[in-house]
């Protein structure tokens, strides 16, 4: 990716900070991933053997500008719904200890534009529960559970 990461002190790059902390495991659970220089740290991230994991909405993942397709390609496991309705969560979990959740679609748009939130914590009881959803989901999306008639 030709994108260079954000540097200085915005919104921007302190999510990228936060994600490039990761040392064993990211788990993102995004409705919408098109931001080129957020999918940029997940695949340094992923390169440096961090195990990456991704949840994200079927309908939104084949627009144009996902990442979704770059990310599978350099070998990233992604999953998604398989039914109606939008899976809609906007979090990520790193190393299992740290929450970063709000409004956020990780969009261009959303970044440049819009007035979104981001909440960073490190609490291991709303940490646990937002795995124990990530889990959940994964299960739920597993290739392997596909009904196709």
């Amino acid at each position: 990716c030709p994108c260079p990461l954000p540097s200085g002190d915005t919104p921007l790059s302190r999510l990228v900070r936060r994600l490039l902390s990761a040392r064993r495991s990211l788990d993102l659970c995004l409705f919408s991933f098109s931001c080129p220089q957020l999918a940029r740290a997940v695949q340094l991230l992923h390169r440096r053997g961090v195990r990456v994991r991704l949840v994200t909405d079927s309908q939104y993942m084949g627009l144009h500008g996902s990442q979704i397709g770059r990310l599978r390609h350099a070998g990233i496991q992604v999953r998604h719904d398989q039914h109606s309705g939008y899976m809609h969560h906007k979090f990520a979990i790193v190393d299992r200890k740290m929450l970063i959740t709000g409004s956020l679609n990780w969009t261009a748009q959303a970044i440049q534009s819009n007035r979104e939130n981001v909440l960073v914590v490190e609490d291991a009881e709303y940490v646990k529960a937002f795995q124990d959803e990530f889990e959940r989901i994964w299960e739920e999306y597993n290739p392997a559970n596909y009904s196709f008639f």
